[in-house]
């Protein structure tokens, strides 16, 4: 299935804000929808409705670098409440989670596309008929894979 990349393309040197997609395997954690925009998710992944409170901190300096952490929060971050619809459905990958290192990268995320498959930020980006079709398929531990 189709899907778009970061704007840099890929690298195997991801640096925070680079713009691009990390090469290599991430196991999915767990994932974020938009209660009010989407419905009857079918999957075995941890699945958290999103609230207006929820932030990713992108601040490598910060101690929640590379977190969910809640409104307000004064240090870098992105909201998960996007107005665009990218994160109406949002799966975290576990690339710089679960063993972080501070500027190696944040949010990277496996979401929804834009219209036209415009780049991404660091991401993998898909339609919504595909997240559809894959999401049934997937639970925590499922190994996605950028070469």
């Amino acid at each position: 299935m189709p899907a778009a990349v970061g704007r840099s393309g890929r690298t195997t040197r991801k640096r925070e804000g680079d713009g691009a997609t990390p090469i290599g395997e991430m196991r999915l954690l767990s994932g974020f929808a938009r209660g009010e925009r989407i419905s009857g998710l079918r999957t075995r992944l941890p699945i958290r409705l999103i609230r207006a409170d929820m932030l990713w901190c992108d601040q490598p300096e910060n101690a929640n670098y590379n977190r969910l952490v809640r409104a307000p929060f004064g240090k870098s971050h992105e909201k998960m409440k996007r107005d665009d619809g990218l994160y109406d459905v949002c799966l975290v990958m576990d690339w710089n989670v679960t063993s972080r290192v501070r500027n190696r990268g944040s949010a990277i995320f496996f979401h929804l596309i834009r219209p036209g498959y415009q780049p991404t930020e660091g991401c993998i980006a898909i339609h919504r008929r595909d997240m559809n079709r894959v999401l049934p398929h997937l639970r925590k531990g499922t190994v996605v894979r950028v070469l």
